[in-house]
């Protein structure tokens, strides 16, 4: 297994690349304004979206799904860190969040 890269919520610069792994239903819920979507199990298919030559930021519910995305990405030649406490850190640290239901933002 490869060295992990991981950042905290509060360690992403303004600006940064995020790629959020969650599911559909998930993102829909709440997500962070600019974020990538791709949900893990779609990530080897859609790898021709992604720059090989930005830095990712892996994002994800709590941090598990994140983390081997982050794992397979760098094993692949992408520059990727996982976003330690996912999702969940990041509501918690009050960043702010969109949705795409028209509901107020949230973490499922």
């Amino acid at each position: 297994m490869s060295d992990i890269m991981s950042v905290t919520v509060a360690e992403l610069a303004a600006g940064a690349v995020i790629l959020d792994v969650r599911e559909d239903y998930e993102w829909e819920a709440g997500h962070v304004e600019g974020a990538l979507h791709i949900p893990l199990e779609q990530l080897p298919a859609r790898l021709d979206e992604l720059d090989p030559d930005t830095d990712l930021f892996v994002i994800c519910r709590t941090g598990g799904r994140s983390f081997r995305a982050t794992n397979w990405l760098t094993e692949n030649g992408y520059s990727a860190f996982n976003v330690m406490g996912g999702m969940g850190a990041w509501f918690e640290s009050d960043k702010p969040m969109i949705s795409s239901n028209g509901e107020t933002p949230r973490v499922l």
